[in-house]
């Protein structure tokens, strides 16, 4: 069995749990997984005994070329028109809709194109299935996170006063290209001085001066597969309250590596980390969850917090990222990508976590 029919019978199992009679599958990535298809506007139409994979003319050839395990349909106009000019769906179904990313008004059109069928909002289908990596995810993974270490060892020395926060994202994005990544996983974060207490702060003219913390977040992404990375450095001199500040995130989130586990909870590992950061007297300015899943999207399941039901289970990967941050002074956050092991979790970043100060 090819590795896209064993991700669509993993799908129709779960179908059959829930006696829906197919699905209609929209979010790209989740596209993606299912047919193998890397362009940007294609459908999944999955029953029990067929599927079909729903595009326009502009991706005919690119479709054949990738989409080896279901019948393609090619049309134009809007995916929902296609399938009724194909008679794809029959009277009196129910299918299920990926409720998290359609719009009230494509969930309208649905219903006025399709009266009889029963649309059943789903919740995490293929994102439960896809949560769980094989080999060649990991392979792909693991070589987006090379490529963002090597760029953070290239632009390091770029890190000096008088350095403007858009020209460094700048840099590390022709980076990546050069080092063969197919793009940035998400538009670099790179914030300094007090900019650097906004956790996705948008760089901007500000220049690195004396005194300031730089967090730099970024991410290569490799044959679909994200990375994402963050580490945070002082420019010219460190304070003790740098010093301070940066230690305890260090060491929170050495905690979450050291803690990760299949079968944690990941509300469970959140504490873990978030209990350091307040037992140190900065609870209240840890305002982020501690991490994500990572895979064909760059933030997905299983999430990190305080609210989380999520379980890490072998050959998840995600984030550990916890972070501190001070108003009017600067902000701390260091982040690492693991893969969840039966005995504990591998750290795939190599860069170093120790604080370095560049002048």
């Amino acid at each position: 069995m090819s590795t896209t029919s064993r991700r669509v019978q993993q799908l129709r199992d779960k179908l059959a749990e829930d006696s829906l009679d197919g699905i209609l599958i929209t979010n790209i990535p989740n596209v993606r997984y299912l047919s193998g298809f890397t362009g940007s506007s294609g459908s999944c139409l999955i029953y029990s005994d067929k599927a079909f994979f729903i595009s326009d003319g502009r991706y005919l050839t690119q479709s054949k070329k990738q989409v080896k395990e279901m019948e393609i349909v090619i049309g134009s106009g809007r995916h929902e028109n296609i399938i009724q000019k194909n008679d794809l769906i029959k009277k009196r179904m129910s299918l299920g809709i990926e409720g998290e990313y359609l719009t009230v008004n494509q969930m309208n059109r649905l219903g006025e194109i399709f009266p009889s069928i029963d649309w059943e909002p789903t919740f995490r289908y293929v994102e439960e299935i896809a949560a769980v990596k094989d080999v060649s995810e990991l392979r792909a993974i693991k070589t987006a996170v090379e490529i963002t270490d090597e760029v953070f060892d290239q632009i390091v020395p770029e890190l000096r006063v008088g350095a403007v926060e858009r020209e460094i994202a700048a840099k590390i994005s022709y980076a990546y290209k050069l080092l063969g990544a197919h793009k940035d996983s998400f538009e670099p974060i790179v914030a300094s001085g007090a900019k650097s207490a906004l956790p996705h702060a948008v760089p901007g003219d500000k220049v690195f001066e004396e005194g300031d913390f730089v967090v730099l977040d970024f991410g290569a992404q490799y044959d679909g597969y994200h990375a994402d990375m963050t580490r945070t450095v002082v420019i010219g001199h460190a304070t003790d309250r740098h010093i301070e500040i940066y230690d305890i995130v260090k060491e929170a989130q050495q905690k979450g590596c050291n803690t990760a586990k299949v079968n944690m909870s990941c509300k469970e590992l959140d504490f873990v980390v978030r209990n350091h950061i307040s037992q140190k007297g900065f609870g209240d300015n840890f305002v982020h969850g501690t991490g994500h899943g990572l895979g064909l999207d760059v933030h997905t399941m299983p999430w990190l917090s305080q609210e989380s039901k999520d379980t890490l289970l072998e050959n998840y990967v995600i984030t550990i990222e916890p972070g501190i941050y001070i108003p009017d002074f600067g902000g701390v956050r260091i982040e690492d990508d693991v893969v969840i092991k039966k005995d504990g979790c591998e750290v795939l970043n190599k860069s170093p976590r120790e604080l370095l100060i560049l002048s």
